[in-house]
């Protein structure tokens, strides 16, 4: 059921629809695996890591807001449950207990090198689509790339 009309065509719709909801569970699981990462980074690193994990979290709770009210604009219905975010996540998964900061790390750089990757394959798919969406995704893709090398030079 649509209860906004989408200005867009029901073939554009559906690529963007598609490259929204994806970003959207691949931004809400990268918050969790950040806090996961967070609450149980332990090593001389320890407050650095710490803090850093908290700044991808924030960016990713925001983008996941932006991308979940940019589906909703286009009449779509964002799908953010447990669910839907385990089974179709790009994410893998993090280990239980506590984490070294030079493993902390590593599993961010992953995490968000995987989510990188699907973020910079919907800007290409959305681009003819809906040049919109297609800048958020640009923008999203920028500042998880800057996490991504933040997180490369923390273990150099």
């Amino acid at each position: 059921m649509y209860v906004v009309k989408s200005p867009l065509s029901d073939t554009d719709l559906k690529t963007v629809s598609e490259a929204l909801q994806g970003a959207l569970v691949d931004l809400v699981d990268l918050s969790l695996v950040a806090k996961q990462v967070h609450w149980n980074v332990v090593g001389p690193r320890f407050r650095s890591v710490h803090l850093q994990l908290d700044e991808v979290v924030d960016t990713a709770r925001l983008h996941s807001d932006t991308v979940a009210e940019r589906a909703s604009t286009l009449g779509v219905s964002p799908d953010g449950r447990a669910g839907t975010v385990a089974g179709t996540s790009g994410i893998g998964t993090v280990p239980a207990g506590w984490v070294k900061d030079v493993d902390a790390v590593r599993t961010l750089v992953d995490a968000l090198g995987a989510v990188i990757t699907r973020m910079r394959e919907r800007v290409g798919a959305t681009g003819d689509a809906d040049p919109v969406s297609q800048d958020i995704f640009i923008g999203i893709t920028a500042d998880l790339e800057k996490h991504h090398w933040m997180f490369q030079a923390e273990n150099g």
